[in-house]
């Protein structure tokens, strides 16, 4: 079968990058058409400032970037969109209108109610919510979007302790890296020596979304998870990587020895199905004392970056409690990852129309 065909909204940002160096050796989906804002009508190395390691892709460093319009995303089988959430709110229900499958990073859409939140290990089954949208909306595309960066390593903790104990309640607390905030992020003289205890609706975020991405399908949209969470949202000074800290309360008891089984043993639709961007373990627990930690784990996983790193698991107050730490890296599995992932998922399904 012929590659998929791909076009990037905000394809020259921090998050564009990413998405850029992932889909510049995909084997299944060829990134053809990239877009941009002020950046448009110049070469892309010219027009991005470029924040990875790795340098820019031959292919793309000469590759013109195109208006943001649908009409130059024609042909294509999806559009992935790293754009900011109020040029997201107006620009990606046009390109949908005009037929075309998005797959949004931005917040402007995802507690929309006929709109899937997907992590695709954790709740494949809100694709389903595709057919509402349309017919509600009368579009011929598709908006798929995918959660928070923060929720995304959350999410995949709670999910197979969700179905194995019963998840009553959740208290976290993150320490976000600065990556997460886009270019140029925070300025250092606020972030240098500091830890700075609070991100603009963040924590709303992660409690809203992670209950989405946690409930059921219902005939009018999503019914959310009956969870209480209590989230603390702290900005640090590392660049890439976020660890949270989890107290779960559960419906069960459970020895700390049942959680690390639990979520070693977790696999999703991506593992079954054997697709590209899915890594063999979602979740790897680590037994050393001092891990996780996001410069030694934050590349976790045999896709790099694309597995949540889990570590000092052990009992919390009560015997139907634990504690543990986790991480996960923002701008991969919490971004560009996700949505490849989410693409190759849809195409296995036969819903990115080809």
């Amino acid at each position: 079968m012929s590659k998929l065909r791909a076009a990037l909204l905000g394809a020259t940002g921090a998050v564009g990058q990413r998405y850029l160096m992932m889909l510049s050796r995909h084997p299944t989906i060829e990134l053809e058409v990239l877009m941009g804002g002020d950046s448009a009508g110049r070469a892309y190395g010219e027009a991005a400032r470029w924040l990875v390691s790795e340098d820019i892709p031959d292919r793309f460093a000469d590759r013109k970037v195109l208006p943001t319009d649908p009409r130059n995303a024609e042909g294509c089988d999806v559009v992935f969109s790293a754009l900011p959430a109020e040029a997201a709110s107006t620009v990606e229900p046009e390109f949908v209108k005009a037929g075309l499958t998005v797959i949004s990073e931005a917040s402007a859409h995802r507690l929309e109610e006929d709109v899937p939140l997907v992590i695709p290990e954790v709740n494949p089954d809100h694709l389903g919510l595709l057919d509402l949208q349309r017919k509600r909306r009368g579009w011929s595309g598709s908006l798929v979007a995918t959660p928070n960066c923060t929720v995304t390593g959350l999410a995949m903790v709670l999910k197979p302790l969700s179905d194995s104990f019963a998840l009553r309640r959740a208290i976290v607390t993150t320490m976000q890296a600065v990556s997460g905030a886009g270019f140029p992020g925070v300025p250092s003289m606020l972030i240098m020596e500091n830890v700075v205890p609070y991100i603009k609706g963040e924590e709303e975020k992660v409690s809203d979304e992670s209950r989405k991405i946690l409930g059921t399908q219902s005939e009018i949209g999503i019914r959310s998870a009956n969870l209480q969470i209590a989230i603390s949202c702290n900005r640090v000074p590392v660049i890439d990587g976020h660890v949270e800290t989890l107290y779960a309360e559960l419906g069960k008891d459970i020895e700390p020895e049942e959680a690390v089984d639990c979520l070693n043993r977790f696999r999703g639709a991506p593992q079954e199905l054997g697709l590209p961007s899915a890594p063999m373990q979602p979740i790897i627990v680590r037994p050393e004392p001092d891990r996780p930690q996001p410069r030694l784990d934050r590349l976790s996983g045999s896709v790099p970056g694309m597995s949540v790193a889990v570590g000092r698991v052990r009992r919390g107050l009560g015997r139907d409690s634990i504690q543990l730490t986790l991480v996960s890296h923002n701008t991969i599995r919490g971004a560009a990852g996700t949505a490849i992932l989410t693409a190759e998922l849809m195409d296995n399904k036969g819903q990115l129309g080809r």
